[in-house]
């Protein structure tokens, strides 16, 4: 007798998921399954028309926050004159060069796979601004 009750209690929340499930909507389904990422050939045109070039402000809030602003590895932190001077010793073009390429822990292009050489340039002149 007490199997028949669960059995009866189980179908009946069995039921009721299943009546839920399909009040999804056809475009709710679609939402559900969406990829995560795209894939982007190298060489191929982007799909979206880009607004021209990034400030070095919004280059360094989206690629260069995580390891400038508490020094990473090493990495010279925003604005602070200690960290940047020895860099900029051997010159700025030097600097945005071993930016480009990559040095020590920061690979090529930092973390902005995206960026180009003078979004690069103007991150790194929004990093040293004031010094």
């Amino acid at each position: 007798m007490k199997f028949k009750a669960f059995l009866c209690i189980c179908m009946g929340i069995f039921s009721v998921l299943a009546v839920q499930a399909q009040d999804m909507s056809e475009d709710d389904i679609k939402a559900r399954i969406q990829p995560v990422g795209k894939v982007h050939v190298a060489g191929a045109k982007a799909a979206t028309a880009s607004s021209g070039p990034r400030s070095g402000a919004d280059v360094y809030a989206k690629a260069c926050v995580a390891c400038h602003s508490v020094g990473v590895l090493n990495a010279p932190k925003l604005q602070d004159s200690a960290d940047w001077s020895p860099r900029l010793e051997k010159g700025f073009d030097t600097v945005w060069q071993n930016a480009i390429n990559g040095i020590g822990g920061m690979p090529p292009m930092g973390t902005c796979g995206d960026c180009s050489d003078d979004e690069i340039k103007a991150a790194i002149e929004h990093m040293i601004e004031g010094i």
